[in-house]
């Protein structure tokens, strides 16, 4: 396995703590996604790793993507191709070992959709979650708008992503979009992976496989169409008025063009 510099791997027991650090605030960049997924893959390989906790180090759990200075989803590819970002983001929702996220604080964008990607969201006190991607003049990408609808239902989905609001610890919880609140949202995750670690391994597999059915392929199908529609909207006026903006803290001046 290569190893992200930004992306460290310890063990608890049966369960495997990955944790990523990108300062100031945890964008996400192809590479860091590829080293999750392969980190997630080891941990599929091993037999004494039962749960995985993801987490990262700082006050921001992710803020998405650097869409103003590295966006990776603005590479042109050629016709009939897939964007890597989207396929190395999809191939996390492949993954056999539970999942708990850590969350401290926000989980912006495609920062949401990694959040999503675990089976349980820890949350501290100060997290939030958004999906401002129509601040930016965007469309949700990370497969946010197939697999949010799932986790909080149908509604409260599309009013995060129409509106960009931020959802925050309290109102997450009440809507299941995190699985508990915790002061220590890192020891409160570690503790449910070990609680999900002491069932029997084979029939903890086999229950999440049956449950999750087929996300995996939702979310590849998805990612395709979601970076069909960003393609065309980052060459909008509003897409470039939108990283101005969030840049810039203000809301933005659109004009539908």
């Amino acid at each position: 396995m290569t190893h992200h510099p930004a992306l460290s791997i310890t063990r608890d027991g049966h369960v495997a703590i990955l944790s990523f650090a990108r300062p100031p605030v945890n964008f996400a960049d192809l590479a860091l996604i590829e080293s999750i997924g392969a980190a997630f893959a080891d941990a599929d390989a091993d037999r004494d790793v039962r749960a995985i906790v993801l987490r990262s180090e700082g006050s921001v759990f992710c803020a998405g993507a650097d869409l103003a200075n590295a966006n990776p989803v603005a590479d042109a590819i050629a016709p009939g191709e897939r964007n890597p970002f989207y396929v190395a983001a999809a191939r996390l929702f492949a993954v056999e070992t539970p999942v708990v996220a850590a969350i401290q604080g926000a989980a912006v964008g495609a920062g949401l959709g990694l959040a999503l990607v675990a089976d349980f969201r820890v949350a501290g006190p100060q997290a939030k979650f958004a999906g401002n991607f129509v601040s930016l003049g965007f469309h949700p990408g990370f497969g946010i708008s197939a697999v949010l609808e799932r986790v909080i239902g149908k509604q409260r989905a599309l009013l995060m992503c129409l509106t960009g609001r931020r959802i925050r610890a309290e109102q997450a919880a009440d809507w299941g979009l995190a699985d508990m609140i915790a002061d220590d949202s890192t020891a409160g995750a570690i503790d449910l992976a070990h609680e999900i670690a002491a069932g029997a391994p084979l029939a903890v597999r086999s229950t999440r496989k049956t449950m999750r059915g087929d996300l995996a392929a939702l979310v590849a199908a998805q990612t395709d169409h979601e970076v069909a529609e960003q393609a065309w909207l980052q060459k909008t006026a509003d897409f470039a008025e939108g990283v101005r903006a969030v840049n810039e803290r203000r809301p933005g001046n659109f004009r539908g063009e």
